[in-house]
């Protein structure tokens, strides 16, 4: 067997080994310069391909028809890796669509002089068969178009080992051995065709396909050793590129390698120009950045880079990139910028101790009031006292007057000295301490507390609210509501008319009624009140007036008791009802609690 057949084995195996690193480069297509890698090795395929059938061929329209195959690729494949080197050393910008265009001119020329040949012979003048080996080979005689080519290949072939040789000599110890690899590997076609056409040594046939067998394997162990099919910066990957945070990539030896579009509005000044810089220089305005690189891996922080007051915050986060075998293969920066979040934490803080002044301010002035209002009252019940004792000596003419003003003092006195110790229960915080308490004591405190004002309107406050009727609430709270609802019931009483209590029992909530026999409520007051915010205080029947926090504070506190407020409205009065558990509903949900913890 002829060893033309052994040959054309092998191209084969070359082929496969072309299309392998087209697969591994397709799966990698969302960088750049993995299509033109890709789409290069595609070329050098269809040349080994055709030429691996072309030696097998018996006779000279064969060995045309898979010269036609082999030049499918053989044109494109210099430009393809030109751009491919361009891309690799950091020069992206120059391969634009009118630069690529202009480049593919002479491969063009080359690509239909090839295939129209026969019409003018300028890139073979002649091709004959040849025995000397055996087995048929054509003999060309080249033409000009021919040369045009060569000389166009080999003098990208120069421009583009310069660019790699250049960046070799640059590059850090680590990232030698892969730009090496990329410059042993390119060699394989360009320097077997060389041979070939120099006739330096003499070959009988075209060696040049089996260049693409050696570029094949120093690329495959260049690509499983070194991961060398990341080729370009790690920035150039489309997601890398589109993130709105600013993503900075060193190698381990601190030198940059890579960046994204987001870094340029961070770091002033970083362009691709910059790729292979160490840190020092990279970060020159930025030495808090240069610290943490030296540190390593860092937990976030919220930090202005630059360390100027006006300066934006970045989160900054630094961590190790690590390989497929989860070595540390370089350092990522993550810089997010927070400037608003910041600003934001900035202003609750300082909202936070203004509340916090003010609440102390509050207190302050809590104490003063408290003693500026219990003190005159304590002393208006000392002077009544001595008035009542000086009266007795003048007969009881006015015993009456002054036993209800005394009664009313009393009262005013009880009432403040109860709000005061309340609300200093309360400094630290809303405190609900529910009690069971009988809801009629409370109604009759009240309407003692009321009693002068229903006199002088000639009011009838009924209360048919039984003793003995319990319910589980705040005895502040539920005495401020109680009083409210009746103060305003006898507000807006006309003078004669009637105010009634009531009180029934629904499921496990007492539900206690106020009505007044007043003029209603209009239906502009009725969509304003029980809603959040504080209602405009309307003028009583009397001309009474208050400041409109009532209503507001009768509905916080019912709903902190477990109930609920609503009212009713006609032209001839108004009800309020509000709703209170009752002692037996809290007694059945800790009864259930207490089973289901035993349970």
């Amino acid at each position: 067997m002829s060893y033309n057949l052994y040959l054309s084995a092998l191209l084969m195996a070359a082929t496969c080994c072309s299309l392998m690193l087209c697969y591994l480069s397709w799966k990698r297509r969302e960088l750049p310069i993995a299509i033109s890698y890709g789409l290069g090795m595609l070329t050098g395929s269809l040349y080994t391909f055709g030429y691996a059938f072309e030696i097998v061929s018996t006779d000279l329209e064969h060995i045309r028809f898979w010269l036609r195959i082999e030049y499918l690729g053989i044109p494109f494949g210099t430009i393809l890796w030109i751009i491919m080197v361009l891309q690799y050393t950091g020069r992206q910008a120059l391969v634009r669509k009118w630069v690529v265009a202009l480049l593919m001119i002479v491969p063009s020329i080359t690509f239909v002089a090839h295939y129209t040949n026969d019409w003018h012979h300028l890139f073979y003048k002649s091709m004959t068969l040849n025995y000397s080996e055996g087995f048929p080979l054509v003999t060309t005689e080249k033409g000009p178009l021919y040369k045009l080519h060569v000389y166009y290949s080999y003098s990208f072939f120069v421009v583009g080992m310069g660019l790699m040789v250049e960046m070799f000599l640059k590059a850090t110890s680590r990232m030698k051995k892969q730009i090496a690899f990329m410059i042993i590997g390119s060699w394989g076609p360009f320097g077997f065709t060389l041979i070939y056409l120099s006739n330096v040594i003499y070959m009988p046939i075209d060696i040049s396909p089996f260049g693409f067998i050696f570029s094949g394997i120093f690329y495959m162990w260049g690509i499983y050793q070194f991961n060398m099919l990341r080729l370009a910066p790690l920035a150039l990957q489309k997601v890398f590129a589109s993130m709105q945070d600013a993503v900075i990539v060193f190698d381990l030896e601190n030198t940059l390698t890579s960046f994204n579009q987001s870094s340029k509005q961070v770091i002033k000044g970083i362009n691709n120009k910059w790729i292979g810089l160490p840190a020092a220089q990279v970060f020159l305005q930025y030495p808090l950045l240069l610290e943490r690189i030296m540190q390593g891996p860092s937990l976030n922080s919220k930090v202005q880079i630059s360390g100027q007051a006006d300066e934006p915050y970045y989160n900054v986060h630094m961590t190790l990139i690590s390989d497929k075998n989860q070595k540390p293969a370089g350092k990522m920066f993550l810089l997010s910028d927070v400037t608003e979040m910041v600003r934001s934490e900035e202003r609750l803080l300082d909202n936070a101790r203004q509340l916090s002044e003010l609440n102390m301010f509050k207190d302050r002035m809590f104490s003063v009031v408290a003693h500026d209002i219990r003190d005159p009252l304590a002393v208006l019940i000392n002077l009544m006292e001595l008035m009542e004792d000086e009266l007795q000596g003048y007969g009881g003419e006015h015993e009456e007057i002054v036993h209800e003003m005394g009664q009313q003092i009393e009262n005013t006195f009880a009432l403040v000295e109860s709000l005061l110790e309340w609300f200093r229960s309360q400094r630290d915080g809303m405190v609900f301490n529910p009690v069971e308490r009988d809801i009629n004591h409370t109604v009759q405190a009240c309407i003692r507390l009321l009693a002068v004002r229903c006199e002088s309107k000639k009011i009838q406050l009924v209360s048919e609210i039984p003793k003995d009727t319990f319910v589980l609430a705040d005895k502040e709270m539920l005495d401020l509501i109680v009083r409210n609802l009746l103060s305003n019931a006898v507000k807006f009483t006309n003078i004669g008319g009637t105010i009634r209590l009531k009180a029934e029992h629904h499921a496990d909530k007492l539900i206690i009624s106020v009505s007044d026999s007043g003029d209603g409520i209009s239906p502009q007051q009725a969509s304003s009140l029980l809603q959040e915010g504080y209602p405009v205080s309307s003028t009583g029947t009397a001309g009474e007036r208050g400041v409109g926090l009532g209503l507001t504070l009768c509905r916080e506190f019912v709903l902190l008791n477990g109930g609920d407020i609503w009212f009713d409205s006609s032209e001839q009065g108004s009800t309020f009802y509000f709703s209170v558990p009752t002692p037996s509903a809290h007694a059945f949900r800790q009864l259930s609690s207490l089973e289901a913890s035993a349970g």
